[in-house]
């Protein structure tokens, strides 16, 4: 029949959204309690509130995973995109959105193997970006007055170091407390290395209130397992170090432990206390050695002074008795001084000598300005003579030459009939091309000037 019979709902209570979906979450809770799940972390996101979100995933099937604020800071190890972890905690159901998730009370890697495999990964994509090329890394200043030391405040790494540096060589060290494993250690550790790069190279007070800059920083802590060094694998650590003006020693963990800052680096130290021996120089191997060298500089200057001393001696015994080599040099002087004189003497008379032939020839001054006043004289009266005749000359010439330019002027042509026309643009006109109908020309006849207006153009062929 393809008649709709509706279904009674008989004895089946009726529930609201909200009951139904807190009944579902009850029984979600009463019947699994606590779980382990492993899977892959996907979507991983902190929230402000410092509360973990992410996905647990497989290849088939994903879960919603929340890890609150508290539990997060007591994990040993930092959730990471793409990680595969075991996950314990209480699965749960979010009625607002119909779907259940798994609260996390613990989380732990899925194996070393798996670790190790995104590590790699990691130092791979790094070391592309040439975060750990050699051409990076910075010389250990030879030796540093301060060291900056980036560790736990408490526990024997900090202890040892600076034992260490007081038996060899005694320097001022800075220590920058952070957390070296668990949640948040990897961004103090960062902010540490970064905090001792931007202190002023100054020493004086001012920006750094006094702190002196290290040459030298040693980040450093003790063993532990691949979870509890994870943090000095975090790419925000690995980026710090390799940017620090700062030459670093990593000291993290003991010989066989290896971290990804240990490949940006600029040097590697199996432990603390090496770190501190790698800082500085042993104290006593340089007292040692200064003393040796102050033995053989003693034992060099003694034979060398020995040496010059008889060198000396034979030389002052060559030389002679000097009153006697002074006797010979003044007798040379007096030699010298007596031709010196004759010879003054004798050039005084030869010049006396030409002198007087001279002096005849010579002609007094007034004799010579008399005798160039009498040319002067002379010359002016020829001047005078020839002036008037000169002028004469030249007024014939001129008149001359007034003549041609009067029979030259077109003046005299007008005279004889003719007349000099003008534009309205003062211009003289040769040609009627120059003209143009109803303009205003200027005629300029012997006499005087008129204007007429251009009423007809005729050219002769």
């Amino acid at each position: 029949m393809d008649d709709f019979t509706p279904v009674k709902p008989g004895n089946v209570p009726e529930m609201s959204v909200s009951e139904l979906a807190f009944s579902l979450k009850r029984t979600l809770e009463e019947t699994y309690g606590r779980v382990r799940v492993r899977g892959e972390l996907s979507k991983v996101k902190i929230h402000s509130s410092g509360h973990l979100y992410s996905d647990l995933k497989d290849q088939e099937a994903v879960l919603n995973i929340i890890c609150w604020r508290g539990t997060l800071a007591r994990l040993n190890m930092k959730p990471e995109e793409g990680m595969e972890v075991i996950c314990t905690g209480k699965i749960t159901s979010y009625p607002a959105r119909s779907n259940y998730q798994m609260v996390v009370e613990m989380m732990e890697p899925a194996g070393e193997g798996a670790l190790l495999k995104m590590l790699e990964e990691r130092r791979k994509r790094l070391a592309a970006e040439g975060l750990f090329d050699a051409a990076r890394k910075k010389k250990l200043p030879l030796f540093p007055r301060v060291i900056g030391v980036v560790t736990s405040p408490t526990g024997a790494v900090i202890k040892d170091i600076l034992h260490r540096l007081a038996d060899r060589f005694p320097c001022h060290v800075l220590l920058w407390p952070v957390k070296v494993q668990g949640a948040g250690a990897e961004d103090e550790i960062a902010a540490a290395i970064q905090g001792f790069n931007a202190l002023e190279r100054s020493n004086s007070a001012g920006p750094n209130h006094g702190i002196s800059r290290p040459e030298l920083l040693i980040v450093a802590r003790g063993g532990g397992s691949l979870e509890d060094l994870m943090c000095f694998n975090d790419e925000k650590i690995v980026r710090a170090v390799a940017n620090s003006t700062i030459p670093i020693i990593s000291a993290v963990g003991h010989e066989t432990d290896t971290t990804l800052i240990d490949y940006a680096a600029d040097m590697r130290a199996p432990t603390p206390t090496a770190a501190a021996e790698m800082a500085t120089p042993d104290r006593l191997s340089l007292i040692e050695t200064l003393r040796q060298h102050s033995l053989r500089l003693g034992h060099i200057t003694h034979n060398l002074v020995k040496t010059q001393g008889r060198e000396l001696d034979h030389m002052g015994k060559r030389l002679g008795d000097p009153q006697r080599l002074l006797a010979l040099a003044v007798q040379r002087l007096d030699q010298a001084h007596d031709r010196l004189s004759h010879v003054l003497e004798r050039r005084v008379s030869v010049a006396e000598q030409v002198m007087l032939r001279l002096f005849p020839r010579l002609i007094h001054p007034r004799e010579k300005i008399a005798m160039a006043q009498k040319n002067l004289d002379h010359l002016d009266e020829k001047l005078r003579a020839l002036t008037p005749r000169l002028l004469k000359e030249r007024e014939k010439e001129l008149e001359k030459y007034a003549k041609i330019l009067e029979i030259l002027s077109f003046k005299s042509v007008l005279g004889r009939g003719f007349a000099l026309v003008r534009n309205e643009q003062g211009e003289v006109v040769s040609s009627v091309v120059s003209l143009t109908i109803g303009e205003i020309a200027e005629i300029e006849l012997k006499d005087g000037r008129c204007k007429t207006k251009i009423e007809e153009i005729a050219r002769i062929a």
